[in-house]
């Protein structure tokens, strides 16, 4: 964060994600487990951007999951109602999921190889190991 506030602007400033609560890893967890109706309330609410997104629904509901237990983690309870700020924090996980092509893979594949068949990098080791069994 010094970095960042130096004028450096590649730093990225990131907020802490430490515990303001006293709850014990238990108690989060049974918190976290009372609360997994959230995740569904939210998603039946906006059902219809999950579906124009193209988004899976088990991926969008694990990526809820996991803000889940960081809302827990990061309630504040001078702040405010647990319920309010596990809607709000989940509402805004929703606006920012993607498919997990666009998070982990390539988006586009370039115009010269569409539609055309890949061969795989590790196709001479895969023959050699078909000959083998073969032989075998």
């Amino acid at each position: 964060m010094v970095a960042a506030a130096c004028g450096n602007p590649s730093a990225k400033m990131r907020k802490d994600t430490t515990m303001k609560n006293t709850y014990s890893i238990l108690e989060r967890n049974r918190i976290v487990e009372e609360h997994l109706w959230c995740i569904d309330s939210v998603m039946r609410k906006n059902h219809a951007l999950i579906r124009a997104a193209r988004l899976d629904y088990e991926e969008v509901y694990q990526q809820l999951a996991l803000r889940l237990i960081r809302a827990v983690e990061t309630f504040d309870p001078n702040k405010g109602v647990l319920r309010i700020h596990i809607l709000a924090q989940l509402k805004y996980e929703l606006l920012s999921c993607k498919t997990p092509r666009r998070l982990y893979g390539i988006t586009h594949a370039p115009a010269d190889f569409r539609g055309r068949e890949f061969i795989s990098l590790d196709a001479p080791e895969l023959c050699r190991q078909d000959e083998a069994l073969a032989a075998a």
